[in-house]
């Protein structure tokens, strides 16, 4: 056989004692990466460029004994004595962060398939599998007694391989965690000489595990049963150091301690090539692209072992295994598999209670269980399981092994691409990021931010008004909380399960207490808590059970609900607790199907339960209560809905973001009010904002989606709209307010103030119903109008246009009112003195309408209020209506009459009667008002031209809609008028 001779130049500069050198290419064969145990360098290298220098990578204190590259080569990682495992961009080689750290040396590390999984192993005791999302701990896989020198993911997603100092392989299983099989001693035991690894390493296709055999051999494993397959033996003298399977997964290198590298046709298990080298080749990587091998040794020098594979012979490169890893933009991979390996089981270190030795090799098990969910599948299985209870000890024929992957894997294809439900999540928290700050709460009354140090995190709470909220010490948390809520009492945190015993930890704690070690603990035991709310004295927590849990503020567990899907989210305000979950998996159409349920803690009842409606392919991405305590949920579409007992309880879309929005722009939503949404705006690609600098609240209007109107008046439409659902709530609450006893004056007030301004935007609707000549419309709107004085506007205002049949029509409306006005007058007046208890009553209670909204009649009955009563909260009396109906006669019949004096006299008390509740201080109205409208009603009545008469027409509607009384309304408070 002709002896090939491969040129070797330094890459790294080693001392006289032999060190561990690491070389990878990338996906593209465009670099090489070298690193040295003896240097804290890595090198990326241009194999094409020999002459041009390599980019050098200086973070490490130590010498770099790992590295690893993401399958879509856009993430490098690499481990050090120093203890640290850090992150690259590839390939420009941009520090991204220190991922995590241990107590002694780092010897391997392995990304999965999608790269969303970074295994990292060393000295210490314990395989650390490392969340490159959000660089979060997932495992801790404890079992081997010595160094951990080689980890490999199973390319199909369901094991990690591992293999110690000692010779002793683990397989384990992710979706788990746990110990499947431990097979001791199976590989030569590399004592102290940490220049030489074992090494173990898995098939393209996933079905064998090459591991370093006890007579200078190769031992191949099943991936199943990790049964012994057969072995590569052959001219080695001595044990194999490393090994690296060809792309195609037809050939293998293995180098030995006798500084020989042969290469291998697996399938004819025989060496079809070799080359002698100088010193130990230490490891070794096939060119992704092209027959060849790069190889480095343990004096730090590298070369490329060109035509690695007789030309005669198939390439290494031809029929790749077909990869499911998908590929991605930086350093977040998804995929199917991972996904569910990043939120199922409790993401905790395991006991060391949880290992030892596995069932023996000749019991089979069925891959990945857990994607067989239809009952016509389960018949494959039971004869498969037929098969093995029947042949324990012999190995499943491999025909009926392929035939069986087959419909695995057909089965697979049916569920692959099935849409993932969504997670359970916090409102107000964003995605943890390395090395900074985040949030885990951020609403209207402040914010909740930690950071994560190596053993700890740094909790902070700051409140937006530190004028009025509580000065709060920072906190050390040594939970890892990951969720938290937030309001005036106190603050709520909770972590998945992790630390000692496996539990997820609850904790309170007030902002106020008059006695010491008031804040208080919880913890759970085979559950973990999902998602944290709060209220006026309870603390909720849902967990991965689907208990809903409630607490007292003093920690009294109180309540233990079982909820009917998995959680979603939560929010709390005051007394009211709304829960969103899962009602089953998602549609085909990648819509999610949630449920709503609307809790009364402390009346312990549930006040309505439904579904959640969401834009079709969105999730959700906030839920919570406005200041006005409404139910309100956003989606990843930008449509802000709010919950209204209207039509039986439905939900109403008040805020579009593709309408709102700028290019680039994308919306974080904090809360809302009765008429402002309070968001962050961020820039593209970003979701969400950084806790530094501090967030910029953006106040943006709520506004229907509404069609485009032949009027040209979306915005007074929007706003009619807007009040509509305003009074519908306040209605709520006075109905409520009144069953409890309680005063409804300052809400009634506040009734009135929107009932006024209403009735300006109404009249403002009406001129342009008039204008552009839909009457019948217009007619609509006069009966919507809830004031008196309104009314009497829009008939002058059609007076003044020169539309007096819609003036006659607008009239006979007027007297129909005043006529049902005296009516129910005159029947109170009877009732209350033939029944002298329902008068005490009516005198001494509010008289408020529990019906519902109608757009036919005003909401309220209450229309006339004079200063006093305004001021302090007088009811009305039956002598107080019947001289209300007398002096609507009394201005009728002086109109008629003509005289002008009496007329302004008792024009004068109805404005002031109808007016908002204003300053009693202020003057009285113009008496004159009167003669001017008379005067302006004469003039066009004795044939003006037309553009006199609009402009008429318009200072009658500037006059109507600006006598009525407008308050400055400020978003961020409430009515305080009594």
């Amino acid at each position: 056989m002709k002896i090939k001779s491969v040129k070797l130049r330094e890459a790294h500069e080693v001392s006289s004692n032999a060190s561990f050198c690491s070389i990878l290419w990338d996906l593209q064969a465009h670099h090489l990466v070298t690193a040295s145990s003896s240097q804290p360098s890595i090198s990326i290298h241009d194999p094409l460029l020999h002459s041009s220098p390599p980019r050098v990578l200086r973070h490490h204190r130590d010498g770099v004994t790992a590295l690893a590259i993401s399958p879509n080569s856009t993430c490098l990682a690499s481990g050090s004595i120093d203890h640290s495992v850090k992150l690259y961009k590839f390939p420009g080689g941009e520090f991204e962060t220190n991922i995590t750290r241990f107590t002694l040396p780092i010897r391997a590390l392995s990304f999965n398939k999608s790269g969303s999984m970074l295994a990292a192993a060393g000295d210490d005791e314990g395989i650390k599998l490392i969340n490159t999302i959000d660089g979060s701990i997932a495992r801790v896989l404890k079992g081997h007694k010595g160094p951990v020198t080689g980890l490999a993911f199973d390319p199909n997603g369901e094991y990690l391989a591992s293999i110690d100092s000692i010779g002793t392989v683990i397989y384990w299983e992710l979706q788990s965690g746990r110990t499947l099989y431990t097979l001791n001693g199976v590989a030569p035991d590399t004592g102290s000489d940490t220049s030489v690894l074992n090494v173990l390493s898995w098939s393209p296709d996933g079905e064998t595990l090459a591991v370093p055999g006890m007579k200078n051999d190769i031992v191949m494993y099943d991936r199943d049963t990790a049964e012994k397959l057969f072995t590569l033996r052959g001219d080695h003298t001595q044990p194999i150091c490393f090994m690296s399977w060809s792309p195609n997964g037809r050939y293998m290198a293995t180098s030995s301690l006798d500084k020989q590298v042969l290469i291998w046709d697996v399938k004819r298990k025989q060496d079809i090539d070799r080359q002698k080298f100088d010193e130990r080749i230490c490891c070794m990587a096939w060119k992704p692209i092209g027959n060849a091998l790069a190889v480095i040794d343990v004096m730090g020098k590298y070369g490329v072992w060109e035509s690695v594979v007789p030309s005669s012979m198939k390439s290494p490169t031809e029929d790749i295994p077909n990869s499911q890893t998908r590929n991605s933009n930086g350093l977040l991979f998804f995929d199917e598999e991972d996904q569910d390996l990043s939120i199922s089981g409790s993401l905790s270190d395991l006991g060391e209670d949880s290992h030892g030795e596995s069932e023996p090799p000749s019991r089979k098990r069925l891959r990945k269980q857990s994607i067989i969910d239809d009952d016509q599948h389960e018949d494959v299985y039971d004869e498969l399981n037929l098969v093995r209870k029947t042949e324990p000890q012999r190995k499943v024929p491999r025909v009926n092994k392929e035939n069986s992957d087959k419909e695995k894997d057909a089965l697979k294809a049916m569920t692959a691409f099935r849409p993932k439900m969504q997670e359970a999540f916090q409102p107000g928290s964003t995605s943890p990021q390395p090395g900074k700050r985040h949030f885990l709460c951020y609403n209207m009354l402040g914010s909740i931010t930690t950071i994560k140090h190596d053993e700890y995190s740094h909790i902070e709470i700051d409140f937006h008004d530190t004028s009025t909220g509580p000065r709060v010490p920072p906190m050390t948390d040594h939970y890892g909380f990951t969720m938290a809520s937030l309001n005036e009492n106190g603050s709520v945190f909770a972590n998945p399960c992790k630390g000692e015993k496996n539990m997820s930890t609850l904790m309170y704690r007030p902002f106020r207490s008059w006695a010491n070690n008031s804040e208080w603990y919880m913890r759970f035991e085979g559950e973990e808590v999902k998602a944290v709310a709060l209220g006026s004295t309870w603390v909720a927590a849902v967990t991965s059970l689907n208990f809903l849990r409630i607490f007292t503020n003093g920690g009294l567990q109180k309540h233990i609900l079982s909820l009917n899907g998995p959680v979603v989210t939560a929010a709390g305000f005051s007394n009211e607790l709304a829960i969103v979950t899962h009602v089953s998996d998602c549609l085909p159409s990648n819509e999610q199907m949630l449920e709503f349920t609307l809790f009364n803690i402390s009346k312990g009842t549930q006040v309505f339960k439904g579904r959640l409606p969401l834009t079709p392919g969105s999730y959700l991405t906030w839920f919570g209560f406005s200041e006005e305590g409404q139910i309100t949920s956003y989606d990843s579409k930008g449509i802000l809905r709010v919950f209204t007992s209207q039509y039986g309880g439905t939900w109403l879309p008040l805020f579009s973001a593709s309408k709102e929005r700028k290019s680039g722009e994308n919306y974080w939503v904090v809360g809302l009010n009765a008429s402002k949404l309070f968001c962050v705006v961020c820039k593209n690609p970003d979701t969400f904002p950084q806790v530094l600098p501090k967030p910029v609240l953006t106040l943006l209007n709520l506004s229907f989606p509404l069609a485009s109107s032949d009027l040209g008046e979306e915005a007074l439409e929007n706003e009619f709209m807007l009040n509509n659902l305003n009074l519908s709530q306040i209605q709520n609450r006075i109905e409520v307010t009144a069953v409890e006893g309680l005063d409804t004056s300052s809400l009634d007030d506040e009734a009135f103030d929107i009932e006024a301004a209403q009735d300006r935007c109404i009249f403002r609707l009406i001129a342009s119903c008039c204008n552009c000549d839909k009457l019948v419309r217009a007619i609509e709107l006069v009966k919507l109008l809830s004031i008196e004085k309104s009314v009497r506007g829009a008939i002058q205002l059609a007076t003044a246009l020169k539309l007096p049949i819609l003036a006659e029509r607008f009239n006979d409306i007027l007297e129909e009112r005043l006529r049902n006005k005296a009516e129910v007058s005159n029947t109170t007046s009877l009732s209350s003195k033939h029944d002298p208890a329902t008068k005490r009553s009516e005198i001494s209670e509010p008289i408020v309408s529990l019906s519902s909204a109608k757009l036919s009649a005003p909401l309220f009955t209450k229309k006339v209020k004079s200063l006093d009563r305004v001021k302090f909260g007088k009811q009305k009396t039956d002598s107080d209506q019947t001289t209300n109906l007398e002096d609507s006669k009394e201005v009728k019949d002086a109109e008629k009459n003509g005289g002008s004096s009496h007329v302004c006299s008792v024009k004068e008390v109805k404005n002031l009667e109808t007016r908002c509740p204003s300053n009693p201080f202020s003057k009285l109205p113009n008496i004159q008002e009167g003669k001017k409208v008379e005067e302006a009603t004469r003039s066009q009545s004795e044939g003006p031209s037309n553009k006199s008469s609009n402009e008429e027409a318009k200072k009658v509607v500037g006059e109507v809609t600006g006598k009525q009384c407008q308050r400055p309304s400020n978003p961020f408070l409430k009515s305080t008028v009594k």
